[in-house]
């Protein structure tokens, strides 16, 4: 097996290195700069190009970092390796893993909608395929964004009538860059909480064009907030930082929010469905395309997506891990 599973985590024996590992190691691939997916303590980490920025803010400036532009190949001790863009984050990338004919993919987190925060996915042929399934189930089937992202400017609108500010809770790296790049940022000014903030300034350091969007820490104490957009990390919810903005409406967007109760679970007034994840028919179709006959899902629903898979003759398995995808990105 080129790949195997270790307690340290997704493993090259030929190559000596790891990917996404969540101990720490002497060689790691990282797929993204979600926290699942990396993590500190590793002597060397090896990404995407686009991906510095925030892999760096995630790991620490003094990382030993190596990037490489999205397909260009590197030998690990015989192996060859490259990165591939995966349309998650920015910097996200599927690593292609090569040796004598046998091309292994790990897709890390990936979805197959249109970006304009990150490069788009890229389909790579391989023999073997590691699949996230953090959506693995049929009821999960997203909307076109653009509605989505009307219905988000709707709710805006009327929460500006009725004298309400609106308070949108998003992953705070890629889901809030993504949202302000969809909403139609003339309907009222836009704040976002310190963690977005961060992270939108490393965006637009590399090349991101987002609109304006005030850190909330720097308004006016007579800032009026009944017309504003408030973006922020779903841990802000529970906070006393919730309360400068008076009367409120709060609403959360995640692909979570595509079942039924799962909005008066997280406490809000509006569940907006948007995931910078796959859904299910984007993993049968990605699947398809790649032509690999074996098949390995990880973090998610993998014992259903690898039942549907062996029923249509592939050779197919769980690859079980610490982590299940969108769920541990709540503390971004």
């Amino acid at each position: 097996m080129l790949l195997e599973l270790t307690g340290r985590g997704l493993y090259c024996p030929a190559g000596d290195f790891y990917i996404d590992p969540w101990q720490p190691v002497r060689r790691a691939i990282v797929t993204h700069a979600h926290g699942d997916h990396a993590r500190r303590g590793s002597e060397r980490y090896l990404a995407a190009a686009q991906g510095a920025g925030v892999i760096r803010h995630r790991l620490g400036a003094d990382t030993h970092l190596e990037t490489i532009p999205y397909g260009e190949s590197r030998l690990i001790n015989g192996v060859r390796v490259s990165l591939h863009p995966a349309g998650h984050i920015l910097g996200s990338a599927q690593v292609r893993v090569e040796q004598d004919g046998e091309v292994w993919v790990v897709s890390g987190d990936y979805k197959r909608e249109p970006d304009p925060t990150c490069t788009p996915f890229e389909v790579v042929p391989c023999h073997t395929f590691i699949t996230e399934a953090t959506f693995g189930l049929p009821i999960y089937r997203w909307p076109p964004q653009e509605e989505v992202f009307a219905e988000v400017n709707a709710w805006w609108r009327q929460n500006q009538t009725e004298g309400r500010a609106s308070v949108l809770f998003a992953y705070a790296l890629g889901k809030a860059q993504r949202l302000l790049m969809g909403i139609d940022a003339t309907i009222g000014p836009i704040y976002v909480h310190g963690a977005v903030h961060n992270l939108n300034e490393i965006y637009r350091a590399s090349g991101v064009r987002l609109p304006d969007a005030r850190y909330v820490g720097e308004a006016s104490p007579k800032e009026d907030w009944s017309r504003a957009l408030i973006v922020a990390p779903p841990s802000a919810q529970s906070s006393p930082w919730l309360r400068r903005f008076g009367r409120s409406s709060t609403a959360f967007a995640s692909g979570w929010m595509r079942v039924r109760g799962q909005r008066r679970r997280r406490s809000v007034d509006r569940g907006f469905v948007l995931s910078d994840h796959v859904d299910w028919p984007g993993i049968i179709d990605t699947v398809s395309a790649t032509g690999a006959q074996r098949v390995l899902a990880t973090h998610g629903y993998t014992p259903p997506l690898v039942r549907w898979l062996a029923e249509q003759g592939l050779e197919a398995y769980a690859l079980e891990t610490p982590y299940q995808g969108e769920a541990d990105e709540q503390g971004e």
